[in-house]
């Protein structure tokens, strides 16, 4: 797939405010600083489309990237970053709840964890709440760049078994550094828009 086109089209709080236009959506969830901006910008092969922030926890509304006017990548709040007051943390959960719930238009979720460390409690949390609603996922192991390839086998291990993947949860290797998994994501991607025209 070429990536010709993308945009932020739509940024929202709430349902109401979701694009209506019924095109395909793949969610992105992870913890702050995982790479979900650097991710974005990968995929679509821009520098700057989403905003890299050094400082965490930046994103507090669902955004709606359109790519090639026909899906949307959507990027929602990084989750487990301390210095967010429990009020906006508990505001924006229930958010992505209510998005995750009742968005049919959603045919994935990207859900992005660091490859250097074990998934956090967090991360299981968040796995678990997909599973609880049979949502499918795709692991994407972000930053596999940093890791040697000595220590790339025992950090796989040590993620799936703490995760406990389910049958049919599949994972990509990825790293914005050096684009790696990128083909990939966007053949799954491919596959799933071609699946809903």
């Amino acid at each position: 797939m070429r990536i010709n086109k993308a945009i932020l089209d739509v940024t929202a709080v709430r349902r109401s405010q979701y694009p209506m236009d019924s095109k395909p959506e793949f969610l992105l969830v992870g913890r702050s600083n995982v790479g979900k901006s650097s991710f974005i910008n990968t995929i679509v092969n821009q520098k700057n489309l989403a905003r890299t922030s050094s400082r965490p926890g930046k994103t507090q509304t669902l955004n709606f990237y359109l790519i090639n006017d026909n899906f949307y990548i959507v990027d929602v709040p990084g989750y487990g970053y301390a210095s967010v007051n429990h009020e906006q943390q508990k505001k924006m959960g229930l958010m992505i709840e209510e998005y995750l719930e009742k968005r049919e238009e959603m045919k994935r979720v990207f859900m992005l964890i660091d490859f250097r460390i074990k998934p956090t409690k967090n991360d299981l949390l968040m796995y678990q709440f997909l599973k609880y609603y049979n949502i499918p996922v795709t692991m994407v192991m972000t930053k596999v760049d940093k890791v040697s390839s000595s220590r790339k086998e025992k950090n796989l291990k040590i993620i799936k078994d703490s995760l406990k993947l389910s049958v049919g949860d599949n994972y990509v290797l990825f790293s914005s550094v050096n684009k790696t998994g990128r083909e990939e994501i966007l053949k799954i991607i491919e596959n799933l828009t071609i699946e809903t025209i």
